[in-house]
């Protein structure tokens, strides 16, 4: 009788935690999202670290053969180490040590309040993490506001960067074409005009999925906020700095791209003149994380050269 009853309190617990779970689930699915990425980067042999940079905790991701040639990547607005989940085991299936810093203000790096979250501000940052790793020469790869900030880093550093790719780069002077608003969304309503302009085909978001990511993109929305607001005044455009750079440089875009569209990858193409320019056909901006299969290949090849 003890123990019917001792499986009857272990089933009914068991039956409360599962309760419990689901409405966390339900309630905070990004919390969920995020710590299954932990685990699984865990799980596959990714590592977990923050060290001070520049009087500020900087968390960075590292993978792939400790004396493997080093590829640095960096993330894009509102983004962080994770987006480049999809990529980044390419890179090291092909024995790689790869690097992946979340910024200031993004992922789990701090957010510092006196922070300007330049571009160029942001690109003293990731120099200052190169030196914090001992990392005298880099192959460098960024996407979006990330490519924004490798271009500067490029022409500040070039003794630093063997080999440069830009994924769906934004840099050149060219006034957005859709409402940057939409980059903080305050409702489910605008989170899915964001999912529209950033994947072709978008499937709806599951409305709870939405509500908690409207919630969590609120609570960082300054971050992002200041970022662009520094990066619309146009003062940091690379136009002029492009045709400077000497190293091999790897264009990636995705042809259906709506936030920063193709043309602007052929214009980077035209002003310097040593790229490589990768279309991906039927990919938007997120096609180093939607379309690796299709991505990874001219990467590896690109920096196997």
């Amino acid at each position: 009788m003890k123990l019917i009853h001792k499986l009857l309190w272990i089933g009914g617990a068991i039956s409360w935690i599962a309760v419990i779970a689901v409405a966390a689930f339900w309630f905070r699915p990004i919390g969920f999202f995020n710590q299954g990425m932990y685990l699984h980067e865990c799980l596959t042999g990714v590592q977990s670290h923050s060290i001070p940079v520049d009087g500020h905790r900087l968390h960075y991701l590292a993978e792939g053969p400790a004396a493997g040639p080093v590829v640095v990547l960096v993330h894009g607005l509102g983004g962080s180490a994770e987006d480049w989940r999809s990529l980044a085991p390419y890179l090291v299936k092909a024995g790689f040590r790869v690097y992946i810093p979340d910024l200031p203000g993004y992922g789990r790096s701090q957010k510092p309040a006196d922070f300007s979250y330049s571009i160029p501000d942001q690109a003293a940052v990731v120099v200052s993490f190169l030196d914090a790793l001992g990392l005298k020469q880099v192959d460098l790869g960024g996407w979006s506001m990330g490519g924004w900030i490798a271009q500067r880093v490029a022409f500040n550093h070039p003794d630093r960067i063997r080999r440069l790719m830009l994924f769906d780069s934004a840099g050149i002077y060219q006034k957005p074409a859709w409402d940057t608003h939409l980059f903080t969304p305050n409702t489910p309503a605008e989170l899915e005009q964001l999912n529209v302009l950033l994947t072709p085909h978008a499937k709806p978001i599951p409305a709870f999925f939405a509500r908690d990511f409207v919630r969590v993109s609120q609570q960082d929305a300054w971050v992002i906020q200041r970022a662009l607001a520094a990066m619309l005044t146009g003062k940091d455009a690379t136009d002029a700095l492009l045709p400077q750079l000497k190293m091999p440089i790897l264009l990636v875009w995705g042809s259906e791209d709506r936030i920063t569209p193709l043309d602007q990858g052929q214009k980077i193409h035209r002003l310097v003149p040593q790229s490589q320019l990768d279309v991906i056909p039927g990919c938007g901006h997120l096609a180093a994380l939607q379309c690796a299969p299709q991505v990874a290949p001219g990467v590896v090849a690109f920096l196997k050269q």
